[in-house]
């Protein structure tokens, strides 16, 4: 073993480590390993780059543009809305067809958006149906999982995949190459969910009013000014009630009236009426304090903070969005977008003190009071998904069809080999921006930068794994324990071990790190790779056991009021599952 092979193994240690620990976001870990194995003189600073001029990479980004067209014109939400008038006719029969529709969907575009646009149609369903969100929301990650499986362009991770097979020499993969393959699993996954998965899933109802289900009446209440308190006449940050008890002051109403200059510039006058968020001692501060009148026998609903130019939303940081590990006081939230935060589901814990001060993850979910006329600039905001039932967003239908000709068309010409993926995407993002499916600034946000720099970031170390020979030396060493039993005992280990490895780090890096090995192993066995790669690349994307493994999973877990055991006890049965089609599967679509 050469001293480079040892820095190559310490930092892919590194960086295991460093994905699965969550300390700090995907996007900064992988430039931090690009740059370590630069800083070591394992690959040079043209290698250190190659990952983001890598077609994958730029695949990728140009099928975040095609995504968030279809979004924008709404045929997203025309398939959704088709979907939920099935509930009428019986739940599970509902069910079957909202996982087939959306799994349909998701074999075309990046999954995220298809579940953004259907988490708060699937809880406006829940809320007129009686019907838990848990029980709807599983399913729905779940079936974008499936359904990002079946093509080329489902899943970033399919074409990154793609692109290192290409680098080493193989052919690339098909658009359709293993769809077969993929509508079995999609089978086999709907049918568990359908029959088993869905009943493992605890009933957990949710209250309709967003400010009982955030439990918001122990910590929001009225204070009434009197006359003779010391606040009269001095501006509300100034004054003793805010200063001496650090008050987080919502709005002022006067004369029955919610003023909406900022609250910086209200001087207070007697019988002002102060909404605040505190928390039971600090209420209790206020009733012994003289010149104002607590309201304590308040119970405020959402349709008492929502007024006529008001809304009450529930919001979600989206995956590899900037605001994860920042806190709402180091971004300034409350200027910075526009709206105020009264409330934080963060980790499965509701959270109403200290909000401002706790490091938000993806999949935390906030509640928001936001005026109408800043509501658009939160929902095409890419740092959240809003799932709250606000119908405000307006789309471009009449740009429905020319958005679904493209989309064809990038899929027509990539499948029959007239162009790479990559020029296809391209093209096809470009003629989505002119004919005004979306606009060029649309295009810029709807791309997910973090993403990107993980794959620039990360493709180094698997371009490290491959010109070290680390690569050749772990594929020598899994062949060394399980050759003996064949190569298919070798395709149920890559998958498993890929499948594991997902679940706590990030898919795409998991792809970048074990394609290579899988290559060399076959060529090791000199046996055809293609069953080898195909372990990879399922493996990397069907990922259930926990809400961390996939991006959908982590949007569905604050707002469905899922706990960490809840996938562990309908995801891990399902893994098993897939892990045996596996298998027993890809040895017989794809021969060694």
């Amino acid at each position: 073993m050469t001293l480079e092979i040892i820095i190559v193994f310490l930092i892919l240690l590194g960086t295991i480590v460093l994905f699965s620990l969550e300390k700090m976001p995907v996007d900064l870990a992988a430039i931090i390993v690009m740059v370590a194995l630069l800083a070591t003189g394992i690959i040079t600073p043209g290698e250190a780059v190659s990952g983001f001029s890598n077609p994958a990479t730029i695949t990728v980004g140009a099928m975040f543009i095609i995504s968030a067209a279809l979004n924008k014109t709404g045929a997203l939400l025309f398939l959704g809305n088709i979907s939920t008038r099935m509930f009428k006719y019986g739940f599970w029969f509902a069910l079957f067809v909202t996982m087939c529709v959306v799994a349909m969907i998701s074999a075309f575009m990046n999954n995220t958006p298809v579940v953004a646009v259907f988490i708060p149609i699937l809880l406006s369903v829940a809320r007129n149906n009686s019907i838990s969100p848990s029980k709807l929301l599983m399913p729905l990650s779940f079936a974008s999982i499936f359904g990002g499986v079946c093509t080329l362009i489902g899943t970033s991770t399919n074409i990154l995949v793609s692109s290192i097979v290409e680098q080493h020499g193989q052919p690339a993969l098909g658009m359709f190459e293993f769809t077969t393959m993929g509508i079995i699993f999609f089978a086999i996954g709907t049918l568990y969910m359908v029959f088993i998965g869905v009943r493992l899933i605890p009933n957990r109802q949710d209250d309709n009013d967003l400010t009982q289900s955030f439990r918001m009446n122990d910590y929001l209440t009225d204070i009434v000014i009197l006359p003779e308190a010391k606040s009269i006449g001095k501006r509300l940050i100034d004054s003793p009630l805010v200063k001496e008890l650090d008050l987080d002051i919502l709005y002022v109403v006067r004369n029955s009236q919610r003023l909406l200059r900022p609250t910086s510039t209200i001087f207070l006058e007697p019988y002002d009426v102060l909404r605040v968020r505190c928390d039971i001692e600090k209420i209790r501060t206020i009733q012994e304090r003289v010149g104002v009148e607590l309201k304590s026998d308040l119970k405020i609903k959402q349709q008492d903070i929502e007024a006529a130019d008001i809304l009450l939303v529930e919001a979600i940081v989206a995956p590899n969005s900037e605001l994860e590990g920042q806190t709402l006081k180091s971004i300034d939230f409350r200027n910075k977008f526009r709206a105020t935060t009264l409330a934080l589901r963060h980790r499965g814990q509701l959270l109403h003190e200290g909000i401002g001060r706790t490091r938000l993850n993806a999949g935390d979910a906030l509640l928001i009071d936001v005026r109408k006329e800043n509501y658009d600039y939160l929902k095409n905001n890419p740092n959240f998904v809003l799932v709250s039932d606000v119908k405000v967003q307006k789309y471009r239908k009449r740009k429905i069809i020319p958005a679904v000709a493209i989309v064809g068309g990038v899929v027509v010409v990539a499948s029959s080999g007239t162009l790479p993926i990559m020029a296809s995407a391209l093209i096809g993002s470009i003629l989505l921006v002119l004919v005004g499916c979306l606009k060029l600034e649309e295009a810029y946000q709807a791309i997910e930068w973090k993403i990107i720099f993980l794959l620039g970031g990360i493709l180094s170390l698997g371009l490290a794994l491959e010109k070290t020979g680390a690569a050749v030396l772990i594929s020598n060493l899994l062949i060394s324990w399980l050759g003996s039993l064949g190569p298919v005992a070798i395709v149920a280990a890559l998958y498993l071990l890929t499948s594991l490895l997902t679940e706590t780090m990030s898919n795409n890096a998991t792809a970048v790190l074990l394609t290579p090995i899988a290559i060399s192993a076959a060529v090791s066995m000199n046996v055809d790779p293609r069953p080898l790669i195909m372990a990879v690349m399922f493996g990397s994307s069907a990922s259930f056991m926990t809400p961390v493994g996939y991006q959908t999973n982590t949007m569905i877990y604050s707002v469905g009021r899922y706990k960490f055991s809840d996938f562990l006890k309908v995801g891990a049965p399902l893994n098993i599952i897939f892990w045996l089609a596996a298998s027993l599967l890809i040895p017989y679509f794809f021969p060694f």
